[in-house]
């Protein structure tokens, strides 16, 4: 099975780092997918939820607020500003992570409707963990 490496960096460090099949970015211009042997490219990316499919088929989300990536047919490298994981666990640690996206997003005072639409798919994410 082909993968590319994923990496995503904040200004307080590496967040995630390995090998996914396919990544899903809140691209600029709207949402769109990576896989293996993608064209090189790079672009800014929005407040958002980045979805990221492992080698074992699930799929982990982050919750960005903006950065860039950095594409090319093997490594994909996000720089963002600020993250929050979207992680598994006891449903405090599910609700902790939702507030804390909740609060990274509600930061951004770029638009209600960007706002809305990340919340929505936050509470989905969410949903997939429970």
């Amino acid at each position: 099975m082909d993968t590319l490496n994923l990496e995503i960096i904040t200004p307080n460090g590496l967040i995630f780092d390995g090998q996914v099949i396919s990544v899903t970015l809140p691209g600029e211009e709207g949402e769109f997918g990576v896989l293996p042997r993608h064209a090189t490219l790079a672009t800014l990316l929005t407040a958002g939820v980045i979805d990221i499919e492992k080698e074992d088929k699930s799929i982990e989300s982050i919750v960005v607020n903006w950065g860039l990536v950095q594409v090319d047919e093997t490594k994909t490298v996000v720089l963002v500003d600020g993250a929050v994981a979207i992680h598994g666990g006891t449903e405090n640690e599910i609700a902790q992570s939702l507030e804390e996206a909740k609060t990274l997003i509600n930061g951004i005072s770029d638009s209600n409707v960007a706002i809305a639409a990340v919340s929505a798919r936050i509470e989905s994410a969410a949903q997939r963990l429970l």
